[in-house]
């Protein structure tokens, strides 16, 4: 046992003086350690002046450690800390009661007039001071958020609370939307507001306009980086907004031509680069793994050549095969429709007969076409037949036979193709900068990880459908959503690098090991966690167990984070 398990062994007091008090923190103290190595507090209290009973760093403290506690809404802050081990979580002693609504008004209103995007970049700057953060790639999206109420605005607020394109299925709801820039995969380093009905498009090019700037803020020069997006950055615009200097990786969207042009060039040539699968994880019975392929070609945009990459994934998406099948039923329908209207006639002479085939025949569908033959009716004489069983053929009838069959080169070659999609890119795929299609599509599954960061944004126990009353302090509530994911995914991608790093595995979910452990689970390991204090000390109501020590260790801290409540501590 090593001398800092030994000071946080479990303590027997039945002889000592003195009030005890005990208080259940689980994983807050690993919030609070992450708060301080990034040192926000200290950089909001520089920034903001207030002569409140609370400085706004520790507030702004108090809300994260609320919203990262277990998904509590943030309008019960004063409820929330009631009982709580005060100087432990916040590094100093304040009671619960300055936690309330009108303080919690005034903070947001000050950060409001300080400027939300600018603390926060500030906050961003001195995490990447703190960590090791820096990769290629920065990785951009937009979301919508839904509000209840009628949000008319403010004169002191520049967001719109409006209707828009309701990425929540919710049209018939006024809403804002949220962008985010993430660097590392999911770490978020730039966050802002906008009005509800802005375009995704618009969106792009304004922060295509400041990228550069911006990753300059973070010691990153132009051109060492790369900006991933989707689709919405393709426009004429924004093209040419990235020019030479900013290199980028997108989807093209299958509106333009040239995507459905390269990719039956693609399925022509035949010349597939097999890639095999990408993920880290293991594939299950219910999520098998997707399987790669990819062609690196070339499109012309705006008189304007770009890499394209072909790629093509073994897992459907369902709701494109869902709109192929429909495709083809629509297809068969039509066809029956065309024989039932047209082919239904007896004709008098085979002549008009072949006439009608031809016609029929000009109107086969993609998925369909008809087998098509003239078929004789004779018409007979009355009378019984002859002794030798023929019949007097009285005059002679055509009629057309269609049988529908399916075109199953071109079924398989539209499935083929659904699996398709295109990355346009101006990466190169030589010299300095330069990354194979692999790599390229490697990065752009990354996209992902950003898309987890709006679920958490979103989460309705967090913030409750949006309580609070001003476009202004929706906007600080986005700040302090921010920097709770800040630290969210810090502590995720520390665990994780420690695990590859030093190839050791954790205990996940069920008792597996794992090298991909998340926040959330970090937060199941350290449930229960009691704290006793005694004259001004603390102490662990119950040892470590080794698995809990083992999260610590990837996690960078010591167990003194529990019984120590100096920030310098």
């Amino acid at each position: 046992m090593t001398d800092i398990d030994k000071k946080t062994e479990t303590i027997s007091m039945p002889h000592l003086d003195g009030v005890l008090e005990a208080a259940e923190v689980n994983h807050l103290p690993i919030i609070r350690a992450y708060a301080d190595k990034i040192g926000f507090v200290e950089l909001i209290n520089q920034q903001i002046d207030s002569q409140m009973e609370i400085d706004p760093g520790t507030f702004v403290l108090g809300m994260i450690i609320d919203t990262l506690s277990g998904r509590n809404p943030l309008y019960h802050l004063e409820h929330f800390f009631e009982g709580k081990e005060m100087e432990l979580l916040l590094g100093k002693p304040v009671s619960h009661q300055v936690f309330n609504d009108d303080n919690a008004g005034r903070v947001m209103d000050k950060i409001y007039h300080y400027g939300t995007q600018k603390l926060f970049n500030e906050i961003a700057i001195n995490a990447l001071k703190a960590f090791p953060l820096l990769s290629r790639c920065v990785h951009f999206d937009t979301t919508s958020v839904s509000v209840y109420g009628e949000y008319l605005g403010s004169e002191e607020s520049s967001l719109h609370i409006t209707y828009g394109h309701s990425k929540d299925k919710r049209p018939d709801l006024k809403q804002f939307i949220f962008t985010m820039l993430c660097i590392g995969g999911n770490v978020p380093i730039f966050g802002k507001t906008e009005d509800g009905n802005s375009s995704d498009k618009t969106i792009n090019n304004d922060i295509l306009s400041a990228i550069s700037n911006q990753m300059k803020e973070f010691g990153v020069n132009p051109g060492s980086f790369i900006y991933v997006a989707d689709s919405a950055v393709v426009t004429p615009e924004n093209l040419t907004t990235i020019g030479e200097d900013v290199l980028f990786i997108s989807r093209l969207p299958a509106t333009y031509g040239e995507c459905d042009r390269v990719i039956h060039q693609a399925f022509e040539k035949g010349t597939w680069e097999e890639i095999g699968s990408l993920s880290i994880t293991e594939p299950t019975e219910n999520r098998p793994t997707a399987e790669y392929k990819m062609v690196d070609s070339e499109v012309t945009l705006y008189n304007k050549k770009y890499r394209a990459i072909v790629v093509h994934s073994s897992s459907h998406d369902r709701r494109r095969q869902k709109r192929l099948d429909k495709e083809i039923k629509n297809s068969h329908c039509k066809m029956k429709e065309i024989v039932k209207s047209q082919a239904k006639e007896d004709w008098f002479c085979r002549e008009d007969a072949e006439q009608v085939l031809t016609k029929i025949q000009k109107q086969k569908t993609e998925f369909h076409q008809l087998k098509m033959k003239i078929i004789e009716s004779p018409q007979f004489k009355r009378g019984r037949p002859k002794k030798d069983g023929t019949r007097t053929i009285k005059r002679m009838r055509y009629r057309i036979k269609a049988e529908i069959t399916e075109n199953s080169d071109a079924v398989k070659r539209k499935k083929d193709e659904l699996g398709c999609f295109v990355l346009l890119t101006n990466v190169p795929k030589e010299g300095k900068e330069c990354l194979s299609a692999k790599e390229i599509l490697k990065n752009y599954k990354e996209q992902h990880g950003i898309e987890k960061n709006f679920g958490f944004l979103k989460d309705d126990a967090i913030v409750n459908a949006l309580f609070l009353k001003t476009p202004a302090r929706i906007e600080v509530l986005g700040l302090i959503l921010l920097i709770s994911l800040l630290i969210w995914r810090l502590m995720e991608k520390v665990m994780r690098d420690y695990c590859i790093t030093n190839n050791e595995y954790l205990h996940g979910w069920d008792k597996k090991l794992t090298q991909r452990p998340t926040s959330y689970m970090m937060t199941i390991k350290f449930q229960g966690i009691v704290i006793i204090k005694l004259e001004n000390r603390h102490y662990l109501g119950r040892k470590l167990n080794d698995n809990q020590l083992q999260f610590l260790r990837a996690l960078g801290l010591s167990p003194l984070i529990f019984t120590h409540c100096a920030r310098d501590g």
